[in-house]
């Protein structure tokens, strides 16, 4: 079972809380992007989410296993991610550290498990933030209501690496807020999911809709507070 903070322990919140005093950890995504084929960006959005959520259901972040300390000292904290970029040599190295990849249609993204704000592993340290501009070749399809969608704001402007954090923070929140039962069926499914835009007119509708949404911290690209992402899991409906 997860960690699972108590309901005040909002990652999200703006204000200075007990949450900022504890030790910072952040949790580590690294998207490959090779110069001859990047990925989509819907898809690295997506593959980046799947990515959180087999983290958190890894037996190795439960009980006795090896990240079953980093995990919740993670959670019990400010609920940081990063994604950075690699490619060539540079992706071979962040493949050989203990994590997590995930591969989409055209997205790998490799998760690991959470480290010290200012602890990162050398070979995932040296690795570029900026530099994750990624476009659809083709406007995604329609998502399939029937399965989790996570929707993006469509007022606010994001590089794809902070989108694909922000997409892990969506599916994170819904994953604290299902049942064990949806739990299990969602990851006996292999956590599909979607990544879609909301249509203007929906988004007001969404943020008050009482399904988990991200109010984001501030710390880069756009202003404390601000609502980013809306996770619609059928089971939280």
């Amino acid at each position: 079972m997860s960690h699972v903070p108590a309901p005040d322990h909002s990652p999200f919140r703006v204000e200075r809380t007990p949450r900022d005093e504890a030790p910072q950890y952040v949790l580590p995504l690294v998207v490959r992007i090779e110069r001859s084929a990047p990925p989509a960006r819907t898809d690295a959005l997506e593959t980046a989410a799947r990515a959180v959520l087999l983290l958190l259901a890894d037996d190795r972040a439960h009980g006795d296993g090896e990240w079953a300390e980093a995990v919740p000292n993670w959670e019990d904290a400010r609920i940081r991610k990063v994604v950075r970029r690699a490619r060539g040599a540079e992706w071979r190295r962040a493949e050989a550290l203990p994590g997590i990849t995930v591969t989409g249609k055209s997205a790998e993204v490799r998760v690991f498990p959470p480290v010290p704000l200012d602890g990162w592993p050398k070979d995932l340290a040296k690795l570029q933030v900026s530099g994750t501009e990624l476009d659809d070749p083709e406007p995604p399809v329609d998502a399939d209501r029937t399965e989790p969608v996570l929707w993006l704001n469509p007022e606010l402007q994001m590089s794809a690496g902070k989108a694909m954090a922000q997409a892990g923070h969506a599916a994170q929140l819904a994953w604290w807020a299902l049942s064990g039962e949806a739990r299990t069926a969602w990851r006996e499914a292999d956590f599909p999911l979607a990544v879609r835009t909301a249509e203007p007119g929906d988004w007001a509708r969404l943020t008050g809709s009482g399904l988990p949404l991200v109010r984001d911290a501030g710390f880069t690209e756009i202003a404390p507070g601000s609502c980013t992402v809306v996770a619609d899991h059928p089971a939280l409906r």
